[in-house]
């Protein structure tokens, strides 16, 4: 998703779902197979990875890079595909201003190349599929909600699922072909005619809240320091339970 974390905020919900810890520190090679442009900006790297033991969506995983000379840079990147891919995992990487290692993926990678990963890491942001979720990101934030989304489709499930993504425009939103009736954009710079530009407000969230399903949601944020902070304070505001809010935050 992006090359730096912030611990999750005062949202967050307490306590993870549990990961392996054998399976998460055994480093493995993964090898490049397909590259996918998801804007001008951000691509998918699809990857083979024989001995993946698998991944809840929501989760990320570590990625090492070492050069000719041995030197090494290591980033966390979310996991952009779900569970029911056997073998494989792909990542939605933003080219980042001066960045290492996006910058080599932009710049240099091609299929046949390889790195190392290991993972999953942290199950706190995971989405099993076992409740209704209410995700809200921006940006490259929407890559491990996208993960989710992925997930309830490939699995029918009959939980509800809401995505709320912003983005500055329709040419900046990421997995735009993929999305469905379950999705609403923001664009807040440009929009389609027709379609209103403006930030994320309380008039996209609190619909959600006042027509909530049985059991109420489970909100997964994910975007940048500012807009994790804007997000949380809208759902709070709409009624969402502080406790009931996973964020997941950047930059």
């Amino acid at each position: 998703m992006t090359e730096t974390f912030a611990p999750v905020t005062r949202f967050a919900v307490p306590g993870r779902i549990a990961v392996s810890n054998r399976t998460a520190a055994v480093w493995q090679t993964a090898t490049l197979t397909e590259v996918r442009r998801e804007t001008p900006y951000a691509s998918t790297f699809r990857f083979a990875v024989p001995d993946w033991q698998g991944h809840l969506p929501g989760q990320h995983l570590m990625l090492r890079l070492t050069a000719e000379d041995g030197y090494t840079a290591q980033r966390h990147y979310s996991i952009a595909s779900p569970p029911d891919d056997p073998g494989h995992i792909e990542l939605t990487l933003d080219r980042v201003e001066g960045g290492e290692v996006s910058g080599w993926f932009h710049t240099v990678a091609e299929p046949g190349d390889m790195v190392e990963v290991r993972g999953p890491l942290s199950g706190f942001f995971a989405w099993p599929g076992d409740r209704p979720a209410l995700l809200i990101g921006a940006g490259s934030g929407v890559v491990p909600l996208m993960s989710m989304v992925r997930h309830h489709r490939a699995r029918a499930l009959d939980v509800p699922l809401r995505l709320l993504v912003s983005a500055r425009g329709p040419a900046e939103l990421i997995y735009a072909r993929e999305f469905g009736a379950e999705t609403t954009p923001v664009f807040t710079r440009s929009a389609p005619d027709g379609v209103p530009v403006g930030r994320l407000s309380a008039a996209h969230v609190a619909p959600l809240l006042a027509e909530q399903p049985g059991g109420g949601w489970e909100a997964y944020v994910c975007g940048s320091n500012a807009f994790a902070e804007h997000a949380s304070r809208l759902l709070v505001e709409a009624g969402q339970p502080v406790d009931r809010i996973r964020i997941e935050r950047f930059g």
